[in-house]
């Protein structure tokens, strides 16, 4: 069955785990209920809009569908072990191929410098926009982020919430040394100065901050790991990235999840003693033994799905993550020969993160990312004659999470995309304005969409060594109500929100298994499986 209509059951099921609600057709909500289904039992998966993916969104522009969420599909074996309990194969259900050009980074001196899977490529060609001393720091820096990332991946990665002394623990104490590799009191911005000397180079490396909204200036040095991330693997979904949410919404729909499209939750209903279902803005209401919620925690802690005290505190506005200017346009292009993705620098990179996070602000002169997806990673054109020669972009600029406290007007956003336009043209890029065709979403608009957040697109940001440890896990305190999604461990993006959906879905079975006749008494946050 396709997305886009309520997937049906003939009756509903009595079993052991009673009926399991989940709110949100994002990934961590696809992924609980893939993750549920493969336990058998009387899933109901709900989303107000009329397609899954969540922030994995389609918008059309002219007629033509762009991808305006995350672009950049990586730790595809995530989704491998997803799907293996089950018997699927990702394969067969999309179509993936690797990049060898990770992404084509452009300064506004004319300076460009593509990056790639294969280490060496990358290092020689550091050499050439650089220098050796900087290809030696390259390799350096990838030696370091790899260690980084094996030593975090099962202990905190992709386990249940921990604390510092649990992680501590299942790192194990006699291992010292991989703690203190993980750099946790250094900034990012800090540590990539005794790889790179070419502030260039600290720039591109630093931007990895933001994949979890944060600024390399404050976000810990462990984030390096991302760069091992891109390195073990970059792949193009055939149709964007909206169409492996759809695959997924397919195989859950045949495992005989009941999917409803167009339900939007106004209430979670339950009290202290235990959840019993969820409120439709409808009026109707949805019994549920159990129900995971996959949205911002701040709209359970403030209060906007009803008065139910859940024990997970709301993210302050200052402590929020970065949002987004974004417009998914249809343009033509001159001038740099574009790839997939494309990174545009500021010439000042402290003011723009300065600019956003202490003058909640939008820069000036911001770094502007471009995803060219009518193109390969080698640049080649492979879809544009069917639009009139323009290709399809988004173009996105971080921006403060305002968007509950500011009112962006029409003349202010075409006064933001004139001078990304500008911003783009001073690195070398030009885009036909007089035949291009966009549609913005603001800081305001992601608010909208996304209650809670106030446009913040990854939850907390990754600001100081705690602030990770301070994401709620999958339990709350109240019993049969579990949590799920960017905003909680182990944090935003695809892969891991993929994980945090399976981290709810475990805990859930766990507690309904060891007390099957009574509601579980959780922990917030979760507890330590170390």
């Amino acid at each position: 069955m396709r997305p886009g209509a309520a997937g049906t059951k003939s009756a509903v099921t009595e079993t052991a785990h009673g009926r399991i609600v989940i709110v949100g057709a994002g990934m961590a909500g696809l992924s609980a209920a893939i993750s549920l289904s493969a336990a058998g039992g009387d899933i109901v998966l709900l989303d107000k809009t009329d397609a899954p993916g969540g922030k994995m969104r389609e918008i059309k522009v002219a007629g033509v569908p762009i991808d305006s969420g995350p672009t950049v599909f990586t730790m595809r074996d995530v989704f491998d072990a997803l799907l293996e309990p089950i018997g699927v194969r990702l394969d067969d259900h999309v179509q993936l191929s690797g990049v060898n050009c990770l992404a084509r980074h452009v300064w506004p001196d004319g300076a460009q410098l593509d990056l790639f899977a294969d280490i060496e490529a990358s290092a020689e060609a550091i050499a050439a926009f650089s220098d050796r001393e900087n290809a030696d720091g390259y390799r350096r820096f990838c030696i370091d982020s790899a260690a980084m990332f094996e030593t975090l991946q099962s202990t905190f990665i992709a386990a249940e919430r921990p604390n510092p002394i649990s992680l501590a623990r299942r790192i194990g104490p006699w291992r010292l040394d991989r703690m203190s590799q993980l750099r946790p009191f250094s900034t990012l911005w800090a540590a990539l100065g005794d790889y790179f000397s070419d502030p260039r180079l600290r720039q591109l490396f630093g931007r990895y901050a933001t994949y979890c909204g944060s600024s390399p200036f404050d976000a810990p040095a462990t984030l390096m790991l991302v760069a091992h991330v891109e390195q073990a693997g970059v792949w193009l979904v055939d149709g964007g990235m909206h169409a492996l949410a759809c695959a997924l919404a397919d195989i859950a729909t045949a495992l005989g999840v009941d999917v409803r499209y167009g339900s939007d939750v106004a209430e979670v209903l339950g009290d202290g003693s235990g959840v019993r279902g969820v409120g439709l803005s409808s009026g109707e209401v949805i019994d549920a033994d159990s129900v995971i919620h996959c949205g911002d925690v701040s709209a359970l802690a403030t209060g906007q799905l009803g008065e139910l005290d859940v024990g997970v505190a709301e993210v302050p506005p200052p402590e929020r993550s970065l949002s987004a200017m974004t417009w998914s346009t249809v343009a033509r292009t001159s001038g740099v020969e574009l790839t997939r993705h494309n990174v545009f620098f500021s010439d000042d990179y402290p003011a723009e993160f300065d600019a956003i996070f202490k003058d909640r602000r939008v820069p000036d002169r911001p770094t502007v990312y471009v995803c060219a997806q009518d193109r390969d990673d080698a640049g080649q054109l492979v879809r544009i004659a069917e639009n009139d020669g323009r290709e399809r972009l988004l173009i996105l600029i971080n921006a403060p999470a305002d968007g509950d406290q500011k009112r962006y007007s029409t003349g202010e956003t075409k006064q933001w995309m004139e001078k990304t336009i500008a911003q783009l043209k001073s690195c070398g890029l030009t885009l036909d304005a007089e035949t291009m065709d966009a549609v913005a979403t603001t800081p305001g608009d992601f608010g909208q969409l996304y209650p809670g957040t106030g446009g913040a697109l990854y939850g907390r940001a990754s600001h100081g060594w705690a602030a990770t440890f301070r994401r709620p896990g999958a339990r709350t305190k109240v019993p049969g109500l579990y949590l799920a999604g960017g905003s909680v461990h182990p944090g935003p993006g695809v892969p891991m929100a993929a994980m945090s959906g399976r981290l709810a879905a475990a805990a859930l079975l766990a507690d309904r298994t060891s007390k099957p006749r009574f509601r579980p008494a959780a922990i917030v946050g979760g507890t330590s499986t170390a």
